[in-house]
């Protein structure tokens, strides 16, 4: 075996939660449960910011917010921050990027969907160090993208839905490379991002009264009716973005193989709607990892404590094996386990539904804890006998000694 081809696909506003392997008897997502079967998936895995950019930004440069450079929703990608793209062209990659970049200039006043955005271009020394880019900025139009890049100069609409438009055209490139030059390739879907309600590639949605709620979600009243009405869209989204991923995967070369999501959504749970909350519904998200053939995993599902940040970490691992052992050795399944994860949301994003405030905390297997920006307790959470996050403790006087043991895990200034 030579260096691995290595692919990750990235969806957007996927939780963890929102898979048949995790036990969703909503979600009907039978090419990744087998993705899954060959591969581990991390039952514990969460984003270290539960919010696009942020997330974005983490992944693609191994340092959180705003370390990277993104603090605030509309800040850029730094043209010069050093990415895992870079890295890997240095050590003889051929590097793509399709999809959602999510990461370029943008105007704060303007209308973040539709067209016009879909075709904000982002240039050359903007796409975060890629030698191959064929995306868009945003725009949350799951059908007909708008596409430029490498042999697009300008923004051309392409017809039909969206993870099957960029499934088949990054499918297309991989398989026109040289076999003897490894490739890293990333495929960024916006769904299942809303609209919740765009037409999911023939995939009817369901009934909204017949989706499983979660028991975190209150009965009765507005939250649950707006959950169950965009629950049915939801998962019809998952299940077409399903389908796109396992064509992809199924029409190209050998490779290492992950799929995530940069951040879950609330969808009612707690009354709460959309991302960056630090509940397990907006934090935790899918990741799998399917080793290649000739590489030995360990198959199944794994509740190892990991981050999307580490993933540009461990792709660098992977880039240097040169064997088998080797590529099985830099897998995230062995070795120390840390302690636990940081999360945070460092800016307040000022749209419908978002978080509210700051906030910084970690979670360890058994425990949350979130602090306010000014390091009070917001939020403390025993996930071993709550895992709903029904009951907040931070207000226990009996938790104060545990809330201090694990502040001191923070950084310094809390």
């Amino acid at each position: 075996m030579g260096r691995p081809n290595i692919l990750w696909i990235v969806a957007t506003q996927w939780r963890a939660q929102a898979c048949g392997y995790a036990g969703d008897p909503n979600a009907r997502t039978p090419c990744l449960d087998a993705l899954a079967a060959g591969g581990t998936h991390f039952s514990q895995a969460v984003t270290p910011h539960p919010f696009g950019p942020f997330a974005r930004a983490a992944m693609l440069t191994g340092r959180p917010s705003p370390q990277n450079g993104v603090k605030e929703y509309f800040d850029p990608l730094p043209e010069a921050v050093r990415t895992v793209a870079g890295d890997l062209a240095g050590r003889g990659y051929a590097t793509a990027f399709f999809g959602k970049w999510h990461l370029g200039r943008r105007d704060p006043e303007a209308s973040l969907v539709g067209a016009a955005h879909a075709r904000i271009r982002v240039p050359p020394e903007a796409r975060g160090g890629f030698g191959f880019w064929e995306g868009f900025e945003s725009g949350f139009l799951l059908n007909d993208p708008w596409l430029h890049g490498t042999r697009l100069p300008e923004p051309t609409q392409f017809s039909g839905y969206q993870a099957d438009v960029l499934g088949a055209r990054a499918a297309a490139w991989l398989r026109s490379r040289d076999p003897a030059t490894p490739w890293f390739c990333v495929v960024s879907l916006e769904a299942p991002h809303p609209p919740y309600d765009a037409p999911a590639a023939g995939v009817v949605p369901r009934d909204p009264g017949s989706v499983i709620l979660s028991p975190n979600v209150p009965r009765g009243g507005e939250a649950e009716a707006a959950a169950r009405g965009e629950l049915a869209g939801y998962y019809a989204h998952i299940e077409a973005a399903d389908r796109a991923i396992g064509r992809l995967v199924e029409s190209i070369p050998p490779a290492l193989t992950v799929f995530t999501s940069v951040h879950g959504d609330m969808h009612g749970a707690h009354g709460l709607f959309r991302k960056g909350w630090p509940h397990e519904e907006s934090v935790r998200v899918p990741l799998i990892i399917r080793p290649p053939p000739g590489a030995a995993g360990q198959p199944g599902s794994s509740d190892r404590l990991v981050s999307l940040l580490d993933l540009a970490h461990w792709t660098l691992g992977w880039a240097d094996a040169r064997s088998p052992a080797a590529l099985t050795g830099c897998l995230p399944t062995g070795g120390e386990e840390p302690r636990f994860q940081v999360i945070s949301m460092p800016s307040i994003v000022a749209l419908p539904h978002q978080c509210d405030r700051i906030w910084r905390g970690l979670r360890t297997r058994e425990r949350k804890l979130v602090l306010n920006a000014d390091g009070t307790p917001w939020l403390l959470f025993d996930l071993d006998r709550d895992p709903l996050e029904l009951r907040n403790e931070a207000g226990d006087p009996g938790r104060g000694a545990e809330i201090g043991r694990l502040r001191a895990m923070l950084a310094p200034e809390f």
